[in-house]
C-alpha cells in the first residue's frame, strides 16, 4: 500500500509539474518531452511519469510516441475560434442574466474591479502567470453569477485553455496586457450600466484584442 500511495503521489506530481509547464509555454506546443526528461527533473521513476503523459494525452494536451516521447499539442486555429466562440455564447448569456437586478449588476462589477486590481498588479511586476489566471477569474466573476449552473461548469472547463490563449498573446504581444486591463474595466462599466449592446460590443472587441481573432 504505501508503494501505490508513493506511485500516485508521484504521478500527481509530475502530472501537475507538466500540465504547469504547458500551460506556462515553458513547454511550447510542437516541442516533444521524454518521460526520462521529467522524471530526471523530479528526481522519480518513469512509471508515474507515463502515467501523468497517459492522463495529459486523454485531455487533449499530449499526443505520445511509442519510443519517441510526447508532443506536446499546439493550440490549433481553430481552437482558438471555438473557445472564444463558447466564451462569448456564454458570457453574453450571463450578463444579460446580471443586468436584470441593477443592485446584483453593481455587485458584479464591483468584485469584476477588484480581480482587476490584482491584475494590474501582477501586470506591473511582471507576472504573466499570474496575469493570465487572473483574467480568465475575472470573466468565471460574470458567469458564475449568470443564473445557470451547467453553463458555469462548461466554462470552467475552457478556463485552462483561457490562461494558455492568454499567455501565448502575450509573449507574440507583449504589449497587449495593458490594453486587455482597459477593456477589462470597460466590460465593468457596462455590467454596472446594464448595457448589454456595449458590452457585446467590447466583449467582441475585447477577444479581438486579445487573441486576435474575431469569435
Amino acid at each position: 500500500m504505501p508503494d501505490t500511495r508513493s506511485r500516485q503521489s508521484a504521478a500527481t506530481r509530475a502530472y501537475a509539474h507538466t500540465k504547469s509547464a504547458i500551460l506556462g509555454g515553458r513547454l511550447a506546443g510542437g516541442s516533444l518531452v521524454s518521460e526520462g526528461e521529467v522524471a530526471t527533473e523530479l528526481g522519480v521513476s518513469r512509471t508515474p511519469v507515463r502515467e501523468a503523459f497517459l492522463r495529459l494525452e486523454a485531455e487533449g494536451w499530449m499526443r505520445l510516441f511509442p519510443k519517441k516521447g510526447a508532443l506536446v499539442v499546439p493550440i490549433a486555429p481553430g481552437e482558438q475560434h471555438a473557445v472564444l466562440d463558447a466564451r462569448l455564447l456564454v458570457e453574453e448569456h450571463a450578463a444579460a442574466h446580471v443586468v436584470q437586478d441593477p443592485a446584483r449588476a453593481v455587485r458584479v462589477a464591483e468584485e469584476m474591479r477588484a480581480v482587476l486590481a490584482r491584475q494590474r498588479t501582477a501586470w506591473a511586476a511582471g507576472e504573466d502567470g499570474d496575469f493570465a489566471r487572473l483574467d480568465a477569474e475575472l470573466h468565471q466573476v460574470l458567469v458564475g453569477q449568470g443564473g445557470n449552473d451547467l453553463l458555469a461548469t462548461f466554462y470552467l472547463t475552457l478556463q485552462e485553455r483561457q490562461e494558455r490563449m492568454t499567455r501565448s498573446s502575450l509573449r507574440v504581444m507583449p504589449a497587449v496586457g495593458t490594453e486587455i486591463l482597459e477593456e477589462h474595466a470597460v466590460l465593468a462599466d457596462d455590467l454596472e450600466h446594464g448595457d448589454l449592446d456595449a458590452f457585446g460590443t467590447h466583449l467582441r472587441a475585447h477577444f479581438a484584442t486579445a487573441f486576435g481573432e474575431r469569435p
